[in-house]
């Protein structure tokens, strides 16, 4: 446990901050979005699993808190992402979610944003689930869609969620669409409607994200 949680975190945070430093990120945020950090408000970043692996340098950027597993490898990625500067709470998508939930809201409340792998932890792959909304409803929030592509990557289609990561001195482009009240025409975290319109706003996300690097 002691070398999965704390020998292998840091050896995957070196890996990566390695990497990450040799990238040369663009941000292109609406200025909603930018309105709504600079006033601290009540938000969750959604994105695809996928992109995760990209979105974790963004990590003290936008004083992410994320929900974590307290699964063998999320033991490993709670230090890895609290070495990026991001704030866990620890939980799932079973048993231990309500917890996770509570302690995502409690950092939330502190000042932190949410940040959350809207098909996670195991998909299937670009379907949200109610966990976004969840939080969104809690902490009386809007949801910003957001999405991530490099010029070169390393893709790994054999994952369920096609993740990539990008390759020393890649080019790449990072999207955050206007946050969105999900719940003003009184709809509830487990209405189609939402997830719906999220789903189509994080593939608007990633169109721009390649679109954006195919004109530079």
């Amino acid at each position: 446990m002691f070398f999965r949680r704390y020998v292998l975190g840091l050896l995957v945070w070196i890996i990566y901050r390695s990497l990450y430093a040799t990238w040369k990120i663009e941000y292109f945020e609406s200025e909603a979005f930018k309105e709504s950090l600079q006033k601290r408000e009540p938000l969750v970043l959604a994105f695809w699993h996928g992109d995760e692996i990209p979105l974790m340098s963004t990590s003290k950027r936008y004083r992410a808190a994320v929900l974590v597993s307290k699964s063998k490898d999320g033991e490993m990625m709670n230090t890895v992402i609290r070495l990026l500067g991001a704030k866990t709470a620890r939980g799932s998508s079973s048993r231990s979610a309500v917890s996770g939930l509570k302690s995502l809201v409690r950092l939330v409340r502190q000042g932190y944003t949410a940040s959350f792998a809207v098909d996670g932890p195991k998909g299937p792959i670009h379907v949200v689930k109610p966990g976004v909304f969840e939080v969104a409803h809690l902490i009386h929030g809007k949801v910003a869609a957001g999405s991530s592509w490099a010029d070169r990557a390393w893709h790994f289609p054999k994952a369920w969620n096609k993740a990539f990561l990008p390759k020393p001195f890649a080019r790449v482009h990072i999207h955050w669409l206007s946050p969105i009240d999900y719940f003003q025409n009184g709809q509830t975290p487990k209405d189609e409607g939402p997830a719906l319109m999220l789903k189509n706003q994080l593939m608007q996300a990633r169109a721009q994200a390649k679109l954006s690097l195919e004109k530079v």
